[in-house]
């Protein structure tokens, strides 16, 4: 069946991302293929719980873990609130489903030496790639902006009178972050290089591959992996974990938790929390070193 009108509600009316659009649609497909395949349910929007909980058995059943069921489901519910909301059912499937229980994985940041450590490996590199890949980490690490919103970063977002850089987050909700010299001085460096590249395709925006075109996900995870397992013996090696490094360093250093919310895009103050957990950790280490009581 066709999704159109239902997509047309996540871009317009929730403002969802294209990436996060994709994943819904995808969900969606995959569990309208599974109800025709094993109860013939050309179409669902009819269908009833029992369907989804022998989807959600087939999924575990597969090896998927709970939390990427979990999200698959989140898809699933959004569909049939909107189906709710615009009077094509009457009764929701999944109004009393429980997610799935899963375990709750602290993850790790990096630690100062290691950021550091990965920037004089490329500070050393004086060529196209090695610039941009430079500038990649710093902004992330400087910024704490996300994955996405840094691959669709243009030129004119940066603000060199201002030393600031416009970053448009989840829902196009924009938010100014400003930048520190020693991004400013790397910016300097990679757009030359930029400028030097035989062919640009996507002139506008900020970062491209060699080849002249924006850079994509996979590509950028791939630099901040390769990079950091040059540097680092954790496991996870990810843009988001340098996210975490920037919220979890500047909360150490004592900034105000409703500034970091502001500078990392969250919603809600709940969302930032979520990095304190090494703050507190830390908080605690200090505290039991320092205390004049403590044996």
């Amino acid at each position: 069946m066709s999704f159109s009108v239902f997509t047309d509600y996540l871009q317009l009316e929730k403002k969802y991302s294209p990436h996060t659009v994709t994943a819904y649609l995808r969900d969606l497909e995959a569990f309208e293929a599974f109800s025709s395949k094993e109860y013939q349910y050309a179409d669902i929007v009819n269908v009833n719980y029992s369907i989804v909980r022998s989807w959600i058995v087939n999924l575990v059943d597969s090896g998927i873990s709970n939390r990427t069921v979990n999200r698959k489901i989140s898809s699933l519910k959004t569909y049939y609130r909107f189906l709710l909301k615009t009077k094509q059912i009457e009764i929701n499937p999944l109004a009393k489903h429980r997610a799935l229980k899963t375990s709750k994985k602290i993850q790790v940041p990096f630690s100062e030496k290691e950021i550091f450590g990965v920037t004089e490996i490329l500070g050393i590199q004086d060529n196209f790639e090695g610039m941009r890949n430079l500038l990649i980490i710093e902004l992330f690490y400087a910024t704490g902006m996300r994955r996405a919103e840094l691959i669709n970063l243009k030129l004119d977002d940066v603000s060199y009178a201002h030393k600031t850089i416009k970053v448009l987050g989840k829902r196009n909700k924009e938010r100014i972050i400003p930048l520190l010299p020693t991004v400013i001085q790397s910016l300097r460096a990679y757009l030359p290089m930029r400028e030097k590249l035989e062919r640009i395709s996507d002139a506008e925006y900020l970062f491209l591959t060699a080849k002249g075109v924006k850079i994509y996900e996979t590509l950028v995870y791939r630099i901040i992996n390769t990079y950091f397992s040059r540097a680092s013996e954790k496991v996870k090696k990810s843009p988001h974990i340098l996210r975490h490094s920037f919220a979890t360093h500047l909360l150490n250093e004592g900034a105000d938790i409703n500034s970091v919310k502001e500078l990392l895009g969250h919603s809600s103050l709940a969302s930032t929390q979520v990095y304190t957990q090494n703050s507190i950790s830390k908080l605690k280490e200090v505290y039991k070193s320092s205390h004049p009581r403590n044996e």
